[in-house]
């Protein structure tokens, strides 16, 4: 395949529709405000841009590092944006059934998604998945996406206060940042499906490996530890209030 050859996968000719479907009938029963439908459909059109255009090639056949970049994509990028789009009374309503509660439950969550994260990344597990893209690439990629629902579910939806948001994306942060890193610092190519793929951009394995690990650790420097900066400044903010209000009563 060439490498700038533009492509339809599951993820885009499936999964895109469903949730589209499913949005939809959400919407029939809650109301939701412009921006959560457009942060919505941007989840969804950032899963078109990474299974449609020629980054699909690139990943499927030629390097790591477009793969890794659908891999946070649907990981953290576009799961992040599809829970924004949920009407808070959806959410809510969510709430009363019990896998819901137990799944999303930042102890669960987190782990879950860790584990997804790490496990696919295992050369064995990320070679043969990517010598099997009709079955267990869909698979990975499926893994990937609901791990990152339930990970982001616990902050976007309003389960935590801002506090406990900030610890909790502090440890996503903590925890999934070494992935990248290690990558960009193992001294060879660790995934024999990218070591013997043909080259592009004239860049070796190695290159392509350490260009991967460096792009996710700094992806997951913005994303989480962005994050956990924003939540931390509104505790921050929410206590330097209640120490005023205090103040105010004392002093009255």
């Amino acid at each position: 395949m060439h490498p700038y050859s533009w492509s339809l996968h599951a993820e885009a000719v499936v999964l895109v529709p469903l949730l589209a479907l499913g949005y939809a009938f959400v919407l029939r029963r809650y109301s939701a405000p412009g921006w959560r439908i457009a942060c919505f459909l941007g989840g969804l059109g950032l899963i078109l841009a990474v299974f449609v255009t020629p980054l699909e090639s690139l990943a499927l056949h030629y390097l790591l590092t477009a793969h890794l970049l659908q891999n946070v994509a649907l990981a953290e990028w576009s799961p992040a944006l599809v829970v924004l789009g949920v009407p808070p009374a959806a959410a809510a309503a969510s709430r009363k059934y019990a896998a819901v509660r137990a799944l999303t439950h930042p102890l669960v969550a987190l782990p879950l998604w860790l584990a997804s994260y790490y496990a696919w990344h295992i050369p064995a597990a990320y070679d043969t998945a990517l010598r099997h893209p009709s079955t267990l690439l869909h698979l990975e990629h499926l893994c990937y996406f609901v791990t990152g629902l339930l990970v982001w579910w616990p902050v976007l939806t309003g389960r935590l206060d801002a506090g406990a948001s900030a610890a909790y994306l502090f440890g996503a942060f903590a925890l999934a940042s070494p992935l990248g890193l290690l990558l960009a610092l193992i001294p060879n190519a660790v995934y024999d499906f990218y070591e013997h793929a043909p080259r592009v951009w004239g860049w070796s394995p190695l290159t392509d490996q350490q260009v991967a690990g460096l792009t996710m650790a700094a992806e997951e420097a913005v994303v989480f530890f962005g994050a956990f900066a924003f939540y931390f400044i509104r505790f921050m903010r929410r206590d330097e209030s209640a120490l005023d209000l205090r103040h105010a009563r004392w002093t009255r």
